[in-house]
């Protein structure tokens, strides 16, 4: 799998977990806020290229364009200075819509540091 640009910025790598595409996200200097926290706009981004690459990954055809339509981030609790695991789960994969709910989490799963839902707008004219 190949990660965008700004996933390589900030060392995010992608593993799977039980069958599940799971994004982690190292604790640096490059993504710290707040001395010891981890920043809100690195939390943000690390959502958003999961809620991506999850509904990428499930969507068979290529060519497909995918437009966030509307984004929603909840923040539960900040992020300590420690490895961040994001997963993604596919709501719904229409002809032209899809909604995606991202989890964020540190040590344990059941205590998220932050939650997200996209729905995507997309675009099959182009795909083959």
């Amino acid at each position: 799998m190949t990660l965008p640009p700004y996933a390589k910025l900030l060392d995010i790598r992608a593993e799977r977990s039980d069958g599940a595409l799971r994004f982690v996200l190292p604790f640096g200097d490059d993504v710290m806020g707040r001395p010891g926290f981890l920043h809100g706009g690195a939390i943000a981004g690390l959502l958003e290229l999961t809620a991506f690459e999850t509904l990428k990954a499930a969507i068979e055809e290529n060519g497909v364009k995918m437009k966030p339509v509307t984004v929603t981030v909840d923040y539960m609790r900040g992020g300590a200075s420690r490895d961040t695991y994001c997963e993604g789960v596919i709501e719904r994969l229409g002809r032209r819509m899809a909604n995606v709910d991202v989890i964020a989490w540190q040590k344990d799963r059941a205590t998220p540091i932050a939650t997200a839902r996209m729905n995507f707008l997309l675009d099959r004219s182009q795909a083959g």
